[in-house]
């Protein structure tokens, strides 16, 4: 696409380069003053590292701090100190200066404000940071060099001193607020120191004391709950027993639990004295003896006795279980009492520990602030007195020897190299945004009809840019009729262009031969009536008795090509049924014309009428081949009508002006009525805007033809490359 477009790419190239290289030359030398300034968080302290400045009050991450770089490159650049530097040096009345004048320039009178001038050396001034340094470099452009290095000298002195004399007002100010906030300082520490006093003497406690109580109770608290506990344990354990002892019912005392049976001796043998006697009973009785035998009273006495005894062993152990039951129960409430009251003593405790610590603490914070407050008072004064700056000039500025501006070769390169890339970018946007067709492989490709050669385009009012024959190079064709060239000039380039269309048109139907053709095109003044008569010139220079019909009834043209009247023609010829006036002898050999005739109101109907058909059929009996020319097929309808009626038709499409949306258009308008496409052409193309790939062939054949003799005329027709002689008017 870009060789396409090479001239368009050249001349956007050659426009930028050559204008970057005048803009750079014409420009003023601008020279660049240096110096660089040292930004230290540790500068000499004669009494130490102790006494520091005070704005760093506070601070330990004052010097990481990005955001402090940041602002000491802003304030070298600020309105205050380049003022200063414009009032110290009268830069408001330097001309040379305002205006920026290379060194021996006439100066002109200046007298601006000290803010406009403070403006303008802002302008020229620069600060850039070192990396991974705390060093900065600032920079001052000047047309002249020791004027740049005496402003820079001056520059960067206001700035540091400007900074001593901020950073001494600002520990002076800091001093002074100090100063004033020490008495209410001491007053509050007195206050504190006196309310911490006044509580421990009101509650008689001791800074010692409160923890030791503390301890003393949580140990007391553990001992008793501990206590409790126990207590608690052996009264659920008695209570137990005793609703045990309550179950035994008088009639069967053996029902003891085995608990108080393994604890009581004296249970455990009136039990077995009672069961003793009930088992010898039992025996007795088992043996037959009565209830009234002495052996069973007396058992019965004895068991009786023994059960007596065991129920009276039982409340008496009862008794005492109810005597053990109220005594726990009084030790339970006794320990109750006891941890009940060490719990609120801790409680209240407490309630002094805290307030305590409250007054405590606040007679340490004030304590502690009044201490800082008079340290940082002395070291501020002291800084005050030492004027410790952390600002200092590393390398003063010298004068520049070379310019920095403007950098020629890198200039001039980068304007060539941009105005290759815009003369590229150029040509690339003409080609994206051309939608002309240009070459036969576009024809082929986007409208699918065979491709049968190009004519050049032809210059007929001595234009540039043309076609030239070889004779004749360097100089423009002029002849009285371009469409007529073919004829004028049959050993040229165009003519050689006709008969490539002539031959692919012969060779692409070998059996069965276009008759009749029909040239059309998608849009008007594409070329349509041009290349019909030079496909009618060509055939007839091949001895084929040719009539070239304008049947275009709406823009004839053909009979002021040939220089005929269109008082007879196409629709003289239908209306008088009679050919014989309407065929117009030229003076190309076996070549007629029939002109259009006069203008009808309504081409289209005509055309499509029984009479023209009949007309066309008295034309193809009269000629071997019949040319017709037709209006464009996309506005009007004349040429669909004629295509029906034809054995092929011919598209024309002009190169660089048709577009691809409007050929496909006309493509589809003859495959919706069923013509017989023949082919396409490309018509004026000029060699001076595109390379084709068929110039070099165009111009060997040129030559070839041009080394030839004059043709001579044959009476014999027959061979498609001959030129056939004169005849008389077919009849």
């Amino acid at each position: 696409m870009v060789r396409k477009y090479w001239s368009t790419a050249l001349a956007a190239a050659l426009v930028v380069s050559l204008a970057a290289t005048f803009n750079t030359l014409g420009q003023v030398k601008i020279y660049q003053a240096q110096a660089t300034i040292l930004f230290d968080p540790n500068p000499p302290r004669p009494l130490g590292q102790k006494v520091e400045n005070i704005v760093d009050l506070g601070s330990g991450s004052f010097w990481d701090n990005r955001e402090y770089y940041e602002t000491q490159y802003k304030i070298i650049q600020s309105m205050k100190v380049t003022t200063a530097v414009v009032s110290e040096l009268g830069l408001q009345h330097d001309g040379a200066f305002l205006g920026n004048l290379p060194p021996g320039a006439p100066a002109p009178e200046a007298q601006v404000s000290e803010e406009i001038a403070a403006e303008v050396l802002r302008g020229r001034l620069k600060v850039e940071p070192i990396k991974e340094s705390r060093l900065a470099v600032v920079k001052l452009e000047d047309a002249d060099p020791q004027r740049a290095q005496r402003i820079l000298n001056v520059l960067v002195d206001t700035y540091v001193q400007q900074n001593l004399d901020d950073a001494v007002t600002s520990t002076a100010t800091a001093a002074d607020w100090l100063r004033s906030q020490l008495d209410k300082l001491k007053v509050d520490l007195e206050s504190s120191e006196m309310a911490l006093h006044e509580y421990k003497e009101t509650k008689n406690i001791l800074s010692v004391a409160i923890d030791d109580q503390s301890n003393m109770l949580r140990e007391e608290m553990k001992q008793l709950n501990d206590t409790l506990t126990s207590v608690r344990t052996r009264k659920e354990e008695v209570q137990a027993r005793r609703d045990e002892l309550a179950k035994i019912k008088g009639d069967n005392p053996t029902d003891l639990p085995a608990s108080e049976l393994l604890e009581s001796n004296v249970l455990m043998g009136l039990r077995t004295s009672y069961e003793e006697a009930i088992r010898t009973r039992d025996g007795l009785l088992g043996e037959g003896k009565g209830r009234n035998y002495p052996d069973v009273k007396e058992a019965d006495a004895r068991a009786e006795a023994a059960k007596k005894a065991l129920l009276a062993e039982v409340k008496n152990i009862q008794r005492a279980l109810d005597k053990d039951l109220a005594v726990l129960k009084r030790q339970e409430a006794g320990l109750s009492g006891l941890f009940e009251r060490a719990k609120k003593q801790a409680l209240d405790l407490n309630l002094l520990e805290i307030e305590y610590n409250r007054l405590r603490r606040s007679k340490e914070n004030n304590e502690k602030l009044y201490s800082l407050v008079l340290e940082r008072t002395k070291e501020s004064d002291l800084a005050r007195v030492l004027r410790v700056n952390n600002i200092r000039v590393l390398d003063r500025p010298l004068v520049p020897r070379a310019p920095v501006r403007p950098q020629v070769t890198r200039s001039i390169a980068i304007g060539v190299f941009l105005g290759v890339l815009l003369g590229i970018a150029t040509a690339l946007a003409r080609g994206l945004l051309d939608r002309s067709l240009k070459t036969p492989d576009e024809v082929e490709k986007d409208l699918g009809l065979a491709f049968l050669g190009l004519l050049p385009e032809i210059d007929d009012g001595g234009k540039p840019g043309t076609y030239t024959p070889r004779r004749q190079r360097g100089k423009p064709v002029r002849v009285t009729n371009s469409e007529l060239i073919v004829h004028e000039q049959p050993t040229s380039g165009i003519a050689e262009a006709a008969r490539t269309i002539r031959t692919n048109l012969l060779f692409m139907a070998p059996d069965k031969p276009y008759r009749t053709l029909l040239v059309t095109s998608a849009g008007p003044s594409e070329g349509k009536t041009t290349v019909a008569t030079c496909i009618a010139i060509v055939m007839a220079q091949a001895g084929q008795k040719v009539a070239l019909i304008d049947c275009d009834l709406r823009r004839p043209r053909v009979h002021r090509v040939f220089r005929k009247t269109s008082e007879v023609g196409v629709t003289t010829a239908m209306i008088e049924d009679s050919l014989d006036d309407a065929v117009l002898e030229t003076d190309v050999p076996n070549l007629w014309v029939i002109p259009a005739g006069p203008i009808p109101p309504n081409p289209a109907e005509l055309l499509h009428s029984d009479k023209f058909k009949k007309f066309l059929d008295d034309v193809k009996k009269r000629f071997d081949r019949v040319i017709i020319d037709s209006p464009p097929i996309v506005p009007v309808t004349d040429a669909a009508v004629l295509s029906t009626l034809v054995d092929g038709t011919v598209l024309v499409v002009r190169a660089f002006k048709t577009t691809k949306e409007l050929a496909r258009h006309a493509v589809r308008a003859l495959q919706d009525i069923g013509a017989t496409k023949a082919g396409a052409v490309l018509n004026a193309v000029n060699f001076s805007k595109h390379e084709y790939k068929y110039r070099y062939y165009y111009y060997q054949r040129q030559g070839y033809y041009e080394a030839d003799p004059p043709p001579r005329r044959s009476r014999k027709g027959g061979d498609p490359d001959a030129d056939g002689a004169a005849s008389a008017p077919p009849s």
